[in-house]
């Protein structure tokens, strides 16, 4: 088929649209996955929290956020396709290995905790079935391991797009919640601001959650593993702004779902476990359990694709072989990796009394504070025309993804001002 498309343009015609929907099937996959497991449990608890606190007042944070991940994604994709190599790779190639290895650190240390929150998310979500929480950690942290181990890149990409499917289970359950859409249109249009720590804070974890570092190395790791071809790039493109629209528009029904419900009756939750029983009794027992599945789907689903996006990025920073097609024989660091994170993940989960749900507020904000950083790399990559040649940014993507940076580096020295404040105060 691609042998036929480049036939067709080289004597300028056009493929027939059902080939076209055969060639975009094809290439779906990288931009939805990456996207949906964006509401992982760490995402999900930060938008309950989000509606539960402050009802529908971060709504219109939700379309700015949505443009900026379409930007940011779509350079990732872009840069995997036309290099034919992952952003860690660029990065050691073009800024050293010393650069390279302490983003290395600082997003291992960001996806452990977001690891975390996805096995505490498991087990929040089945304990509300009866499941306890040393049968449910232990089987989930398995049952990801072997679909890795054992599966090849494609079935595992099957199972990721199934999965993606079951986050309709959001906007179902937000039906449930019956909420008041005049309001919810004129919050979502209108931006309502609070310079406070807490809500700045909570800004930071919906942009660090929405538009995490650890998407732009699995997202460019995924396309160059899929072995995507500049002639199929338009195709990419429709995958990856499929995905972010999609993953926002589930962010939106959580928040609006909770907005209506928990913030209305102002009953106070701390976790995305506590917002699914606290629905029952507001907006019923199937949009309790639709919202507790959804949580056990995006926790098992992100489990498996995090450690994976670590294992990337490791891997192509110091060199090693990687990838799900790759035996064990061939790519030994790439497999100890994800191995190490599973296991150090669900114990941590079951070890008692450690403040879980800090861990996963903290993980978010630490992704929102790494953001800026890795924004730079990717920007000062995508411009330089010896590695993108006619592909680099046009001005219109530079303007969103450089506004991005300056105003997370801002939110991010609010906080840090705000928090300094407060401790002064009190």
């Amino acid at each position: 088929m691609p042998a036929e498309q480049a036939a067709a343009e080289a004597e300028g015609r056009r493929l027939p649209w059902w080939r076209n929907i055969l060639l975009f099937l094809a290439v779906l996959g990288p931009g939805l996955i990456t996207a949906s497991v964006d509401n992982d449990a760490g995402g999900i608890t930060t938008y309950s929290l989000a509606g539960s606190r402050y009802g529908y007042d971060l709504l219109w944070t939700l379309i700015p956020i949505t443009v900026a991940l379409i930007v940011v994604q779509e350079m990732s994709a872009r840069m995997g396709v036309v290099t034919g190599k992952g952003l860690a790779d660029l990065i050691r190639e073009n800024f050293g290995v010393k650069v390279t290895f302490w983003i290395s650190v600082a997003l291992i240390v960001a996806n452990l905790g977001n690891v975390i929150a996805e096995f505490a998310g498991v087990a929040a979500s089945l304990q509300i079935f009866g499941v306890p929480v040393w049968l449910s950690v232990p089987a989930a942290a398995v049952g990801v391991w072997l679909l890795v181990l054992k599966g090849s890149y494609r079935s595992v990409e099957k199972f990721f797009l199934v999965a993606s499917a079951f986050y309709l289970v959001y906007p179902v359950s937000l039906a449930f919640s019956k909420p008041d859409w005049m309001e919810v249109a004129r919050a979502t249009a209108l931006p309502r601001f609070h310079a406070d720590s807490q809500y700045v804070g909570m800004l930071i974890g919906m942009v660090g959650t929405t538009i995490a570092p650890w998407m732009q190395f699995y997202l460019q790791s995924a396309v160059v593993e899929k072995g995507i071809k500049v002639e199929h790039y338009r195709f990419s493109r429709m995958d990856v702004i499929a995905g972010c629209i999609v993953t926002d528009l589930v962010a939106f029904a959580i928040v609006v779902a909770c907005g209506a419900t928990l913030y209305k009756a102002g009953v106070q939750v701390e976790t995305a476990g506590q917002a699914a029983l606290a629905l029952e009794p507001l907006a019923g027992r199937y949009a309790s359990w639709l919202f507790s599945f959804g949580l056990l789907n995006a926790s098992f689903f992100a489990a498996a694709i995090l450690p994976l996006s670590t294992a990337y990025y490791v891997c192509e920073a110091f060199g090693w072989e990687s990838g799900v097609d790759k035996k064990y024989g061939e790519a030994r660091q790439f497999y100890w990796l994800y191995t190490s994170i599973l296991v150090v993940g669900a114990l941590v989960v079951l070890w008692p009394n450690l403040p879980l749900v800090r861990i996963m507020l903290v993980s978010q904000i630490v992704n929102g504070v790494l953001l800026p950083f890795i924004l730079v790399f990717m920007l000062l990559l995508i411009n330089r025309t010896k590695i993108m040649g006619e592909w680099r940014n046009g001005r219109f993507f530079n303007a969103v993804a450089w506004g991005t940076t300056f105003i997370m580096i801002g939110l991010t020295a609010w906080l840090v001002v705000s928090g300094i404040r407060d401790l002064v105060a009190s």
